[in-house]
């Protein structure tokens, strides 16, 4: 079953590789860059320039250097660290994710040294995933690093979606938002995508750079309020929230901005992709596959109720599917922190659908990140199922104090049920797999 499994989460990964999704998406022909829908005559361009930022993105610039090769006169990638690949023609920089490093600042900088020259003759082709929200820092006046970083610390640990993360950070970032656009000096720039976010909300993953943004300063404000952190947020931080409500700072770029006249932003590809991929992997492996949502959020270990109580529907009625059936779900959970063990969503989601799967006999579970990291672990998940609270109970493992502590990570390690892929260089979110065999 594990190894079923880990086949089904194979494909997923294999359908989202950053070099199948932005092949799909180029094209030169005679001298002509097609991009989508839109043409660009590179003899007509001056100078063309691949910057990217994200887990995903020096993966993303391999095929578009194979593509252009020399054509290209500058770049620069910043990804996560060990998420790097050899690139001939752009520099790669590696940076600190999920909490924001000097290193994500000093590859910031260097890459707005890069498009200072930039202007209205020349192509910026710009590779985005998700990861490039902290890889970039781009800290506001008035509010530094160490305060940037103790933000992300607060929003991580107290149950904030993504979505509401990236609002934070939007604000307080002189490129999010949609503000390297200020930056182009009126180039053309065409950025390539690779959604990590539910709803593949442009103005959300990597927050936004490259796209129009609708939320506002009041927005980051009602957020703090909503998880209590007000109190707690540094000062620099809540100060430069009320100036910005007051108008005293710049706001975000608006949907109408002229700096966005020249910009044009495509998805290349999702989690919709890799479900899709894992339905067919699972008919070749003789489960029939159903595909949940690929909008699955909430916090983890409900989710894992929600899930496993599914799977007990389909062991006991046979629906929505009959045995041997593969449920097939992708999103991003959250964890509201209330101790500091070792762990990340999916092995927490894990865990606690170990307690609910306790009764279903011949179930498996497999929670994963498609980037190959569950928090700050070296594993993309962990396996669970019918058979893991009666071997936990004989290595006298306590399930219900592992997950009450969120120390998952010990827990599936002793029980060798971790996923350890590393690094996947994708990022399309998470992926849950349940096989419910004969």
């Amino acid at each position: 079953m594990k190894r079923i499994a880990s086949e089904i989460f194979s494909a997923g990964i294999k359908a989202v590789d950053p070099e199948i999704c932005v092949r799909r998406h180029l094209r030169l022909d005679a001298g002509v860059l097609q991009i989508g829908n839109s043409s660009f005559p590179l003899d007509q361009i001056k100078r063309l320039y691949l910057i990217g930022f994200g887990k995903a993105s020096a993966a993303m610039a391999r095929p578009v250097e194979a593509l252009l090769g020399d054509r290209i006169d500058g770049g620069l990638i910043v990804t996560k660290y060990g998420h790097g690949v050899p690139l001939k023609h752009c520099r790669v920089m590696e940076a600190g994710h999920p909490v924001p490093d000097e290193n994500g600042v000093k590859a910031t900088d260097a890459l707005l040294d890069l498009l200072a020259s930039a202007n209205h003759n020349d192509l910026i082709l710009c590779m985005i995933s998700g990861g490039g929200s902290a890889l970039t820092p781009a800290p506001v006046k008035g509010v530094d690093l160490t305060d940037k970083q103790e933000m992300t610390r607060l929003l991580l640990s107290c149950g904030a979606n993504i979505h509401e993360i990236n609002t934070i950070r939007k604000h307080l970032s002189h490129i999010k938002g949609g503000q390297l656009c200020r930056k182009a000096n009126g180039a053309s720039l065409v950025s390539l995508i690779l959604s990590d976010v539910i709803g593949d909300d442009l103005d959300i993953i990597a927050s936004g750079t490259t796209a129009p943004d609708i939320s506002t300063f009041h927005d980051c404000l009602t957020i703090l309020s909503r998880y209590s952190l007000l109190e707690t947020a540094p000062d620099s931080v809540l100060r430069h929230m009320s100036e910005g409500c007051k108008g005293q700072v710049d706001e975000t770029l608006k949907p109408g901005a002229s700096e966005f006249d020249r910009v044009e932003n495509h998805i290349v590809g999702g989690i919709s992709d890799a479900l899709n991929a894992a339905a067919k992997k699972a008919c070749l492996l003789h489960f029939t596959p159903i595909i949940l949502s690929s909008s699955i959020q909430g916090e983890a270990r409900e989710v894992a109720r929600v899930l496993s109580s599914i799977a007990r529907e389909v062991r006991r009625f046979g629906r929505p599917v009959s045995p041997p059936g593969c449920l097939l779900s992708g999103g991003e959970t959250t964890v509201t922190l209330s101790a500091n063990g070792k762990g990340g969503r999916n092995m927490e989601l894990a865990l606690a659908a170990g307690i609910e799967l306790a009764d279903v006999p011949r179930t498996l579970l497999l929670s994963a990140g498609t980037d190959g990291t569950d928090g700050p672990t070296d594993a993309a998940g962990a396996f669970s199922g019918d058979s893991t609270v009666i071997r936990a109970n004989a290595l006298n493992l306590s399930v219900h104090q592992h997950l009450a502590q969120h120390n998952s990570y010990p827990f599936f390690q002793q029980l060798s049920d971790l996923l350890v892929t590393g690094p996947t260089r994708t990022n399309v979110m998470d992926l849950q797999i349940i096989l419910i065999d004969k």
